[in-house]
C-alpha cells in the first residue's frame, strides 16, 4: 500500500510540474531530471556538449543563438551566434520571416530545424528558451548547457 501510494504522488508530481513519464524516475541534485535542464552535469538529447558544439561550428551545421542581454553578448560570444536576448525570444521567433531577417539580420528557421541551438551564459536561460520554443513548435531545439562561461574557459586553455 506504501509503494502504490509513493507511486501515485511521484505520477502527481510529475503530471503538476511537466515531467514526462519516461523522466519522472530519474533524478539529478535531488530533483526530477526534467528539472535539471542546463545543469553542466546533466546530458540529454536536448543538450550539446563542448566538443559537439565544435564540430558543429566546424561542420557549418548549426544556427547558433545566443539569449543573454545584448550587454554581455558584446563583451564576447560564441563564433556565429546571432544574439536574441530571452525576454525576446516568443516574440522574435514569432515575428514573420521578413521582420526576423530585419530585426536579427539572419533568416527566421522553419520550426522543424534541427540545427537551431541556444546558449547562454551557464545554461539556465537557454534551458528556459527551450521551453518556449517547444511551446512556439520547435520541438528539436537544443541548447548547450555549458553556455559562454565554458566555451570561453575552453578557448582560453587551448590558447594558454
Amino acid at each position: 500500500m506504501i509503494i502504490v501510494c509513493l507511486l501515485l504522488t511521484l505520477l502527481v508530481f510529475a503530471t503538476q510540474h511537466g515531467v514526462r513519464s519516461e523522466d519522472a524516475g530519474r533524478v539529478c541534485n535531488g530533483k526530477p531530471q526534467s528539472l535539471c535542464q542546463g545543469e553542466s552535469d546533466h546530458k540529454t538529447a536536448s543538450t550539446v556538449s563542448y566538443s559537439e558544439l565544435r564540430n558543429l561550428l566546424a561542420e557549418g551545421k548549426v544556427r547558433l543563438f545566443d539569449v543573454r542581454n545584448p550587454d554581455e553578448f558584446a563583451e564576447g560570444h560564441i563564433p556565429t551566434a546571432v544574439n536574441v536576448p530571452l525576454g525576446e525570444l516568443r516574440e522574435a521567433f514569432g515575428l514573420t520571416p521578413g521582420q526576423f531577417e530585419a530585426r536579427y539580420g539572419t533568416q527566421l528557421p522553419e520550426s522543424d530545424a534541427a540545427d537551431v541551438l541556444l546558449y547562454c551564459q551557464r545554461g539556465r536561460r537557454s534551458a528556459e528558451g527551450l521551453q518556449i520554443l517547444r511551446a512556439l513548435g520547435y520541438h528539436r531545439v537544443r541548447h548547450y548547457a555549458g553556455g559562454y562561461s565554458e566555451w570561453s574557459d575552453r578557448v582560453k586553455s587551448k590558447k594558454q
